[in-house]
């Protein structure tokens, strides 16, 4: 009794779920999203200052107008060029940043963007470098990042409430499970790219 009580529970929380993606799921997304830096050199010091371009199509904009938040993840490796090898890593930093919607304007851990949100600047990060670099030595910057505005969670939790049921969350099955991350995931945005670090003369 108690299985078949399940699964008539966990097939109404799989229409449920069926029903918010109508809201939520993407139709096309307009623009890949890109991301990109700017790196300089000025003596053992190397600035970079990452941007996240087209991370928020019409889809995420609404979601986070409607007062979800979106986990905005950065992470930035220095490498050092090496011919005829791999490149070798220096450094790295990682930052996990709270972008959010408030009274008609952007916030990145509470520090307003401009108007225009199809290019988010990112927190900048400096390195030092423990000796002066060799003439002739270069390095490169690669940046990836990924914004997720809805978590496997927050799904679970919106197909609960149209179920009525306070207590599928816990009885949900390993299927409903895996579809919830895999829906969370499809509405994650995420790129990498690099940037040469130019020294300042």
């Amino acid at each position: 009794m108690r299985m078949g009580r399940l699964g008539t529970q966990a097939r109404g929380l799989r229409a449920a779920l069926l029903a918010t993606l109508g809201l939520l799921a993407p139709e096309a997304w307009a623009e890949e999203p890109r991301a990109q830096c700017t790196a300089t050199l000025s003596g053992r010091r190397v600035v970079v200052r990452p941007e996240a371009q087209s991370f928020l199509p019409t889809e995420l904009d609404r979601l986070l107008r409607l007062g979800l938040a979106g986990r905005l993840e950065v992470e930035l490796t220095l490498l050092r060029r090496r011919k005829l090898w791999f490149d070798e890593q220096v450094d790295t930093a990682r930052l996990t940043q709270v972008l959010s919607f408030t009274q008609g304007v952007y916030l990145l851990d509470g520090r307003p963007l401009p108007a225009s949100t199809t290019t988010l600047e990112l927190e900048r990060t400096a390195w030092t470098l423990e000796e002066p670099p060799e003439p002739g030595e270069a390095f490169v910057v690669q940046v990836s990042v990924r914004l997720q505005v809805v978590t496997a969670s927050s799904l679970g939790k919106v197909a609960s409430w149209l179920t009525k049921s306070p207590s599928a969350e816990d009885e949900r099955s390993t299927v409903t499970r895996n579809l919830l991350r895999t829906v969370a995931e499809d509405l994650t945005r995420q790129a990498s790219g690099r940037c040469d670090v130019s020294p300042i003369q």
